[in-house]
């Protein structure tokens, strides 16, 4: 699908940006900054030494030891890095210091551009309490709940508000501290553990409790705002297929809606957005109950890790709108010039055994082909010899599809799928493929509980531990293949396929 283009040619709106972040979200924002002709600066740890987005950029300087809270977590060390190398702006992507209020002040004391929005959006968005009474005052429905409290006044409000409840961490998000409570008999272990875990991760214990809604669809929107008072939303994308929290699988179109149900949510989103004069990009999040009504959740006030869905619907590159929008520059394009084509899906590629719980599985990739071909796109911040470690996220790469139609985007999918060759960790590769395959995900019956509803179709031991094995088994016989002495590539060359001489394919027969 061919690229929209929201605006004219334009000069480099910036000499020279700052990533303050790794991985395939570093890599991705690198290449944009390429295409714009602005000089791109990496920032790692001891541990990142090797890693892709340091080989992608045009400058690197490291940061400090692996631990996270020492290197792209300090924002002393990220705002060294920037005046070393003269940079004017930095991209902090997601995670990290992306919704951090007080790194976005220290970039604006020390003279350099922070491209997201400001400290206090991004502060009245980032405390789920505080968001929930802004949204609320601007008219948007919230699920019921009650505001943070003390126990005893928590404990009150879930028998008020009737259970099951949700606990949640007022500072946090990703699924850490958390806890659903489905009777009162529950409610003071999970009370404690919820504090527990959102005072490790957060450095704040402070929780909030809302009705758990059965079986609810997360639907979120998304949002991109100028400073001349511009906003659009670029439509919604589905991402409830989650394990505990996380999303996993979104998609755009959201099976669940039609174009009615997406304008209301579309022109919700948008007055959000305007409730904090938010500007750049940003995503609104709701949960979609069974009825259609549909409630506030939350705004991440940074680009999300799904932002690919999006831009392969509607042909806009959402970092480079980033940029500009940080410069100063308008949009340039009204909401009714938004035309979204097609279907888009993107997989998560993580380091992760899903037989145990999606427990994380670091180590050293071995040999890793990712597939292609039309309608496929891979972000991805791995390579054959990259090692996967332990002090960050798992997730290897995304990859995604955009086609005609949803039934053709899951079989394109589908297929990338069936081509992806990575050993030397465990993935959750043929979990996506039987999520891929599974009934109620191609019909597009599914809420936020489907992992867990199908979890002894989806997650047997047996069958993804063979998928793993099949795909290890193929890739060494096609790198033994490749390097062997006198390796013909003319007609005398076998024409049988690594997996069939392997004796085993990863998805069956072939």
């Amino acid at each position: 699908m061919a690229f929209r283009r929201v605006s004219g040619t334009i000069p480099a709106v910036f000499r020279k940006i700052l990533v303050a972040n790794r991985g395939e979200i570093a890599v991705r924002i690198i290449r944009t900054l390429r295409e714009m002709g602005i000089g791109s600066v990496a920032v790692y740890s001891d541990a990142d030494r090797t890693a892709l987005h340091v080989r992608h950029a045009d400058e690197a300087v490291n940061i400090g030891p692996a631990p996270s809270r020492d290197s792209y977590l300090d924002i002393d060390r990220v705002l060294d890095a920037c005046r070393r190398t003269a940079a004017e702006a930095v991209h902090p992507g997601y995670g990290f210091l992306s919704e951090n209020g007080d790194f976005a002040e220290a970039c604006a004391s020390a003279k350099i551009t922070f491209i997201g929005p400001g400290p206090a959006a991004m502060r009245a968005m980032g405390n789920k309490t505080t968001a929930r009474q802004t949204v609320q005052r601007a008219g948007v429905a919230v699920v019921p709940g009650s505001c943070a409290g003390s126990d005893a006044e928590l404990a009150r409000a879930a028998h008020e508000i009737g259970w099951p409840v949700l606990l949640k961490a007022a500072a946090g998000g990703g699924g850490k501290g958390m806890r659903l409570v489905q009777t009162a008999e529950g409610f003071a272990d999970a009370l404690q553990r919820a504090r527990s875990e959102a005072k490790n991760a957060f450095g704040d214990d402070t929780l909030y409790l809302e009705r758990a809604l059965t079986r609810p669809r997360h639907v979120e929107v998304q949002v991109l705002c100028d400073s001349q008072g511009t906003r659009l939303h670029l439509f919604e994308r589905d991402c409830s297929i989650q394990r505990r929290h996380q999303k996993v699988i979104e998609e755009s179109p959201s099976p669940a809606v039609d174009a009615e149900l997406v304008a209301k949510m579309g022109e919700v989103a948008l007055r959000v957005a305007r409730a904090v004069d938010y500007v750049s990009a940003g995503t609104v999040e709701f949960l979609l109950d069974t009825d259609g009504s549909f409630y506030f959740l939350e705004m991440n006030t940074r680009l999300q890790v799904e932002h690919p869905v999006t831009e392969l619907r509607l042909g806009v590159d959402l970092v480079r709108e980033q940029v500009r929008v940080a410069a100063g520059q308008p949009l340039g394009l009204r909401q009714e010039q938004l035309e979204p084509r097609g279907h888009a899906i993107e997989c998560r590629i993580c380091a992760e055994d899903p037989t145990l719980d999606f427990l994380p599985s670091p180590g050293t990739i071995h040999s890793l082909q990712t597939p292609g071909g039309p309608g496929v796109r891979d972000d991805s911040g791995a390579y054959a010899g990259a090692t996967i470690t332990s002090h960050y996220d798992p997730l290897v790469s995304k990859l995604c599809v955009c086609a005609p139609d949803r039934p053709q985007a899951v079989a394109r999918m589908s297929r990338a799928l069936a081509e992806y060759v990575l050993s030397g960790i465990q993935t959750n590769l043929g979990f996506h493929q039987r999520v891929m395959r599974q009934p109620d995900f191609v019909a597009g019956r599914y809420d936020t509980g489907f992992i867990e509803q199908h979890a002894d179709e989806l997650l047997r031991a047996d069958d993804l531990r063979a998928m793993s094995d099949a795909l290890a088994v193929g890739a060494a016989v096609a790198v033994a293949e490749r390097h062997a002495p006198g390796r013909s590539q003319g007609r005398g060359s076998s024409s049988i396929s690594a997996w069939r001489r392997s004796g085993r394919h990863p998805w069956g027969s072939v």
